[in-house]
């Protein structure tokens, strides 16, 4: 049971059907040790009664942003003050829209900015809502910004329909809450990992792709996480359950790959490309399927942008992990790659000789970094995971404790 012993929550909640989950969540941490104050919005009190939540958090609940009752009418300050974390559940595309535009006109919104404590957002909308460019453009200004958006999941929806837009349950976004103290190497960094293949389209029903399955990704992002890191994973089409306590993004292309990821990669403090992104696409994507006609057809294609190269690129840019599947001269071209790119470490493999590499359970890499290596014997996917983000971890460390201790955490 994860363990909040006086950790100071306080759980606002936004005008959607999602609330009702709300109260389950106080609960829990409730039971986890932490006090928990909440504070809804005008909508929110529609759908689940104030009377319920004083109930179960032990506390007032709040929703009025000049409150007679409090010192001097400015609760916002104190509520802000108080708090270790923020988390809005749910957090609906109007509340989000509002926070990426700087609004305070509630108390909810209000303390959000007054606040200096982690922000949290767990979105809970339509799934058309959730995909309309406005609400991604909004979502993408306050990860920007430092905060943390926490889902949404895929499934059934109280409108009758299906796909993402569901609020994370509450014991995900428990484990995610507890992530904030959780001890290890990595604690208070953000890592960012990309896993799994790219599509890239040539008509409605063809594509180009490679033979990655994402479990090389999958697996670091649960070990990068044991280490204490809060975890974004960037994944390309695959049938893997994201590990608890990461969140998934999920892409198709190689260009919405890099859309994600240089989204993100600013105000994070670690990168690992694990996943396989095709190096070219299609110059023109048919509109139709190809019929079968000649017996010869060529397919032009133009080269992808190279989404590790730009995140080395960076200023002030994360320490960046790559990885090369090789069929032949590993170390040169492996380390070609790594100096090229100026990568901080490179995780090399060879592919279509024994076993492991694609779409295998099992794997051996050889770790490659500025003046020195390490081979890592073939073992199943998530022990090797552990041992290649044991020794990220430590030359993270190093490279950072050697330079300004501001340098970037996440």
């Amino acid at each position: 049971m994860h363990r909040l012993e006086g950790r100071r929550i306080l759980l606002g909640i936004s005008g959607g059907i999602a609330a009702y989950k709300s109260a389950i969540l106080v609960r829990e941490l409730h039971r986890a040790g932490a006090q928990v104050r909440v504070v809804m919005t005008r909508a929110a009190r529609a759908f689940v009664a104030p009377l319920t939540l004083q109930t179960l958090s032990g506390n007032v609940v709040h929703s009025e942003l000049l409150d007679p009752t409090r010192e001097a009418a400015m609760g916002h300050i104190e509520l802000a003050r108080w708090a270790d974390v923020v988390l809005v559940a749910p957090a609906t595309a109007d509340f989000i829209a509002r926070l990426a535009h700087g609004l305070a006109d509630d108390l909810l919104s209000t303390l959000c900015l007054a606040s200096s404590a982690p922000l949290a957002m767990a979105p809970a909308m339509n799934r058309e809502m959730w995909r309309h460019p406005a609400t991604q453009q909004n979502v993408r200004t306050l990860s920007l910004r430092g905060g943390y958006v926490w889902g949404p999941a895929e499934g059934d929806q109280a409108c009758g329909e299906f796909g993402p837009g569901r609020m994370l349950e509450p014991d995900e976004l428990l484990e995610r809450i507890a992530g904030f103290w959780r001890q290890g190497p990595l604690s208070g960094v953000r890592a960012l990992i990309t896993a799994g293949p790219t599509r890239e389209p040539i008509d409605p029903v063809r594509y180009i792709s490679n033979r990655s399955s994402g479990k090389m990704g999958y697996a670091l992002a649960a070990a990068v996480r044991e280490l204490g890191a809060t975890v974004t994973l960037i994944s390309g089409p695959t049938s893997l359950m994201p590990p608890a306590g990461v969140e998934r993004i999920e892409v198709n292309t190689a260009l919405e790959m890099r859309e994600q990821v240089l989204s993100r990669a600013a105000v994070c403090g670690l990168f690992v490309a694990a996943a396989a992104v095709s190096d070219y696409r299609a110059e023109q994507l048919a509109g139709h399927k190809i019929k079968k006609g000649v017996s010869r057809w060529q397919l032009a294609l133009v080269r992808n942008p190279d989404i590790l190269a730009e995140v080395a690129a960076l200023p002030n840019h994360p320490f960046t992990v790559g990885f090369a599947a090789e069929t032949h001269d590993l170390e040169r071209n492996a380390e070609g790659k790594r100096r090229s790119k100026g990568l901080d470490m490179i995780a090399a493999n060879l592919v279509g000789k024994g076993p492991g590499g694609f779409d295998a359970d099992d794997n051996a890499v050889t770790l490659y970094w500025e003046g020195g290596k390490k081979d890592l014997s073939l073992r199943d996917k998530p022990s090797l995971a552990r041992e290649i983000a044991a020794l990220i971890a430590e030359h993270y460390d190093a490279k950072y404790t050697a330079q300004d201790p501001g340098s970037p955490s996440g």
